[in-house]
């Protein structure tokens, strides 16, 4: 158990870099940027977003099961454990966000520019919030048309960021999981695109850096408990004899 604690604490430790300095430095979003990079942002988001989520999360639970090479009855235990871990997170995240009741950004800017107030905006139900949004924002020039529909399915609360959880979690799994393996590039791979998520909430308008460092920490204790389940039911982390020699090859060892 400490050395999967260990594990996961650096990861998260190099995942809250970025919001923790974003929040430090006093940045506030504001709408306005545009650009290629912007579009490339939403992308970065959309690979959370329902559908495109779930097909992320297939594609990531084949390749963990294909690096750790479990038998079948382990591969399905630690697939259900894979969902489970991710399942209760989000699950975490909506409780909380209906106590917290944090709006977003970009609704606190509609209340400035459009003087709606959050608390009207909240009361009404998520069609009602999305028709509100289109018909305040139809003329408005400075939000791309694709951000401004993304903004009219993203009505909910802002505390804490279900997509950073989503993102977080299966990079802390990497970290949890895979690093016995030395499975180097894939954890460098889902670090840096947990970022790129988390610096596209950050950037769209959707949440701020408290939000993705709450959520971050959250996820830390939650895959934390998962890596150790992992562990404890589908048996050790460390690669079995026979990938020593794989193992060297993809590193370069003589």
């Amino acid at each position: 158990m400490r050395a999967i604690a260990k594990r996961t604490t650096i990861g998260a430790g190099i995942l809250l870099i970025m919001p923790l300095a974003v929040w430090i430095s006093g940045w506030q979003w504001v709408p306005g940027a545009q650009g290629a990079w912007l579009k490339m942002m939403y992308w970065m988001t959309e690979t959370v977003t329902q559908p495109w989520g779930i097909i992320t999360h297939v594609c990531l639970c084949a390749w963990f099961l294909w690096c750790l090479r479990f038998r079948l009855k382990a591969a399905v235990m630690l697939f259900a454990i894979l969902g489970a871990a991710i399942l209760v997170g989000q699950g975490v995240k909506s409780v909380i966000k209906d106590k917290v009741q944090e709006p977003r950004p970009f609704v606190v800017w509609l209340e400035k520019t459009q003087h709606i107030p959050t608390d009207e905006f909240y009361n009404l139900k998520r069609k009602q919030r999305s028709e509100l949004v289109k018909s305040q924002l139809e003329s408005q020039t400075e939000v791309p048309g694709w951000l401004r529909k993304h903004w009219q399915k993203e009505t909910g609360f802002a505390f804490p960021s279900g997509h950073t959880m989503f993102a977080a979690s299966w990079a802390l799994l990497g970290v949890g999981l895979l690093w016995p393996r030395r499975r180097t590039w894939t954890i460098a791979l889902l670090l840096v695109w947990a970022v790129g998520v988390m610096g596209s909430r950050l950037v769209l308008g959707m949440h701020w850096p408290r939000d993705l460092v709450v959520a971050t920490l959250i996820s830390w204790i939650l895959i934390t408990l998962a890596t150790w389940l992992a562990q404890k039911l589908c048996g050790p982390l460390s690669p079995p004899r026979q990938e020593d020699e794989e193992i060297a090859e993809r590193d370069g060892e003589p």
